[in-house]
């Protein structure tokens, strides 16, 4: 029974965190869609968080590759007073990206809604 207990509080908690992370994802960084990411993203800084093998295989025309993995370490590569357009694979480690860039005090953050595998517009492979 204690097992039990246990159990429903480590389901609980997660649960609890769950949706405390996507409410606070929700309010720094907008979800854009394609269209509305396309008008704004040649005038901002565009920048995908995957890792190198994925961005090589086929990536966003204009992007820069910044690893959500080396984020940390290149913060100095990103402007704070410029927008921030951010995408991954399907939208999870962009939204991750933009809380750290938030609480580094990046304001203006938006990612791509379903991240790159939803793209259809022009992209650049090796």
């Amino acid at each position: 029974m204690d097992t039990l207990y246990f159990l429903l509080i480590m389901i609980g908690a997660f649960l609890i965190y769950s949706v405390f992370t996507w409410l606070y994802q929700r309010k720094i960084v907008k979800t854009l869609t394609e269209e509305d990411f396309r008008a704004g993203y040649r005038k901002s800084q565009l920048i995908d968080v995957r890792e190198p093998n994925e961005f090589e295989a086929g990536h966003i025309l204009g992007a820069r590759n910044i690893p959500l993995s080396q984020l940390k370490m290149r913060l100095k590569e990103i402007r704070p007073d410029k927008p921030v357009y951010l995408y991954c694979q399907s939208g999870t480690r962009s939204g991750r990206a933009a809380q750290l860039l938030y609480k580094k005090g990046y304001k203006d953050l938006s990612h791509l809604q379903g991240g790159f595998k939803k793209w259809s517009g022009k992209i650049k492979a090796k």
